[in-house]
């Protein structure tokens, strides 16, 4: 005799069977294909003041603009990457974005003008975007807890490349110069791809919820079914707007204190070596990778808060770096900023799996990774202008103000619809 639940039960038992494999060691292949395959468009960047006289730009002045041109470029692509993942299989996307990169590394490393050279690196930012197309694999294979923590063990995946990157890019430069070292690190994303072929596709749809839902579609695009209520009994943590607004605000609070950190560093600290610059800048990656999945633990069931105290522990790290004057105080707050860093980068994985329910994951991943690097590009151009008009400090006291800006908005999410119904009532229509 069936039950009223049993065609439930079923339903719940087909689509586990139709699901791909997809357990640990999947998630960690993953992971580690997208950290190869990053080191040369993290770990080459930094160098770009001694690749470009090589290519006839003596003084390096194309080096600013040409740092952000990858990042321009793929937060155009993005978008339309997910959603081709969407509807032709997140696999072979992943595969693209491996060979894009490799291919733009080639061009690099063999270019002999700054317009050959400007030319690999947007096609790097057009054909790249592994990261999004990485969450968005793993984002059709895993949700849920599952989802948040893969995401987040992603994201340590991007801060060690981060911290790793540079130093072996270093090492390499005495025998081989960082231009040439572009096609040598092709190789990478080649591995990455072979790596990536013998894993399984996962779905192109996710199966509606068992409870009743309604099709929409959100302002950006991204097709989402509504459950009328989640299995857990709770609402989604966060609406997508929300998540791509503190994206963005996280990435500019956060980066916007990159470019002129070592800058910083002598002014205030004369004497400091490069070594104790570089672990310095290192530290909060640092943090990310000792405190990440704790972290995660902690937090996985209130974002919200976690979010709330990582814009915090930002704007408080960033004011600190207005004041340090030693290499304690420096040490100090960057791990202050470590901290923050972690929250939010693990709270907003958080999120982000509780939005990819009912979701495509491709579009969704590739909108968030839209916004990413708006941020990125916008603190950039802030940090370049506050730089040039008032100095190191400027580009971390503007980051203090969006962090704090923002801390305020989480932390108080109906301060706006308390006042709308205030001056409703004073004013009806």
């Amino acid at each position: 005799m069936k039950t009223a639940a049993s065609p439930r039960i079923e339903a719940a038992a087909v689509e586990t069977k139709a699901r791909p494999d997809i357990g640990r060691r999947q998630v960690y292949a993953v992971a580690g294909c997208y950290f190869v395959a990053s080191f040369a468009a993290l770990g080459l960047p930094p160098y770009l003041t001694e690749i470009l006289p090589e290519l006839g730009d003596g003084a390096a002045r194309w080096a600013g603009l040409l740092y952000i041109v990858p990042t321009i470029f793929g937060a155009i692509g993005a978008p339309l990457w997910g959603r081709l993942a969407d509807r032709f299989g997140r696999k072979r996307l992943l595969l693209r974005a491996q060979l894009g990169l490799a291919a733009a590394f080639l061009l690099a490393g063999w270019a002999d003008s700054i317009g050959t050279f400007a030319t690999a690196l947007v096609i790097q930012g057009v054909l790249g975007g592994t990261f999004a197309a990485s969450n968005g694999y793993l984002g059709a294979a895993l949700e849920g807890h599952a989802l948040s923590r893969a995401l987040t063990l992603m994201q340590g995946s991007a801060r060690a490349a981060l911290v790793c990157a540079p130093i072996v890019v270093g090492s390499l430069t005495p025998w081989l110069s960082p231009h040439r070292q572009y096609a040598l690190l092709a190789v990478l994303p080649l591995a990455a791809a072979a790596m990536l072929a013998a894993l399984p596709e996962p779905p192109r749809s996710r199966p509606a919820p068992p409870q009743a839902t309604t099709a929409e579609a959100e302002a950006d695009g991204t097709p989402v079914v509504e459950a009328t209520a989640e299995p857990s009994g709770r609402a989604p943590a966060a609406s997508l707007r929300a998540l791509y607004a503190i994206e963005f605000a996280f990435v500019f609070s956060t980066v916007i204190s990159f470019p002129y950190l070592i800058a910083l560093i002598k002014e205030r600290i004369p004497g400091t070596g490069p070594m104790v610059s570089g672990i310095l800048f290192a530290l909060p990656h640092m943090c990310y990778l000792i405190a990440a999945i704790p972290v995660h633990s902690l937090f996985r069931g209130r974002p919200r808060l976690g979010i709330a105290l990582g814009f915090g522990c930002i704007a408080l790290g960033l004011a600190g770096h207005g004041i340090a004057d030693s290499l304690t105080s420096f040490v100090a707050v960057r791990l202050v900023l470590g901290a923050g860093l972690t929250l939010g980068l693990v709270c907003m994985s958080v999120l982000a799996a509780d939005c990819a329910k009912g979701r495509a994951p491709g579009g969704l991943f590739g909108s968030i990774e839209f916004f990413s690097k708006a941020g990125a590009v916008a603190a950039g151009v802030a940090a370049a202008a506050g730089n040039d008009w008032f100095g190191p400090t400027a580009p971390v006291l503007t980051g203090t103000a969006i962090a704090l800006v923002t801390v305020l908005a989480t932390a108080l999410p109906r301060l706006p619809r308390t006042l709308r119904t205030r001056r409703s009532l004073r004013c009806p229509r």
